[in-house]
């Protein structure tokens, strides 16, 4: 499956009284997603707090989303998980959803060494015919995959076929390319590298910001496209402050925040994860609203 451009990570909104997933508000923020031209939506990642989720609302929530998106652009969930099983079992309930894609991470409590990573990616695609995109966020993870290795599962196991990096380390998009002679698709997911991530070959951007900057991002992407650089340049240093900010403070509260400033009903984060301060919310509108006018 042929995939670029704008990958966008909805929230999974909670009710504020019960903090139960609020399905209602998740379809409107997907709509609004597809509405801001992105390529792509990748439920259950880092912003959709898919940790903090128990089994039962993760697969109620990879249903609405799917269902939601209706075919419209690519479905692509995340499986972030400790056991081989569990992801195992969370891969197949994508494929029997109807996903397109899986986003697969190993959480690391005890260090893994290549050899169980490398294991842990051949058993998961083995038991799905989903295209499998190796997703590397030593951040949340835990686990960091040098290039060579994730080159390796790339050309020994059938079913991966992209990697997402979010290091935020430029180099190893070059070396991605210089292994694979440009062959390998890889994906940004380190937002304040988006313009140098395209400029190195980046397939596509894996972001939340869609959430809170609109078309922007969609915007970036077409510059590049066309090869406007000056107009890329513009368009990436009006979002930079606003793109730092949700990085720094934490993809859900900031924007859930965000969301909630907006008209949306995206809720807070579940604990131990804090809301947003007032300070916070104050400095989140000030950047929303520069960025906005910036681009109006």
């Amino acid at each position: 499956m042929k995939l670029a451009g704008i990958i966008a990570y909805p929230v999974t909104p909670f009710k504020p009284e019960t903090q139960e997933v609020d399905f209602d508000a998740l379809a409107i923020t997907l709509n609004a997603l597809l509405e801001h031209q992105c390529d792509a939506i990748a439920p259950l990642g880092s912003a959709g707090e898919s940790a903090y989720l128990s089994w039962q609302e993760w697969q109620q929530v990879a249903q609405k989303s799917i269902e939601t998106v209706n075919h419209r652009v690519p479905v692509i969930l995340g499986i972030s998980e400790l056991t081989t099983a569990m992801a195992v079992q969370k891969a197949q309930k994508a494929e029997e959803l109807g996903a397109d894609i899986i986003m697969l991470m190993p959480v690391s409590y005890w260090k893994l060494n290549d050899q169980e990573i490398y294991d842990y990616y051949q058993q998961v695609a083995a038991a799905t015919k989903l295209p499998v995109m190796v997703y590397n966020n030593p951040a949340t993870s835990g686990v960091d995959m040098a290039p060579e290795l994730i080159v390796k599962m790339y050309r020994e196991i059938e079913n991966i076929c992209m990697v997402k990096d979010s290091t935020g380390d430029i180099q190893r998009m070059h070396k991605f390319h210089e292994l694979t002679q440009g062959e390998l698709p890889f994906y940004n997911g380190c937002n304040p590298l988006a313009l140098e991530a395209f400029c190195a070959g980046a397939s596509g951007w894996c972001t939340a910001a869609p959430n809170l900057l609109g078309r922007l991002p969609s915007q970036l992407y077409q510059a590049i496209q066309q090869g406007d650089l000056s107009h890329a340049q513009t368009l990436f240093y009006r979002q930079l402050p606003l793109l730092r900010f949700i990085v720094q403070g934490g993809l859900p509260k900031t924007v859930k925040a965000g969301l909630n400033e907006l008209g949306f009903c995206a809720g807070e984060p579940r604990k131990p994860l804090q809301k947003a301060s007032a300070a916070e919310i104050q400095q989140l509108k000030s950047l929303m609203k520069s960025a906005r006018a910036a681009s109006a």
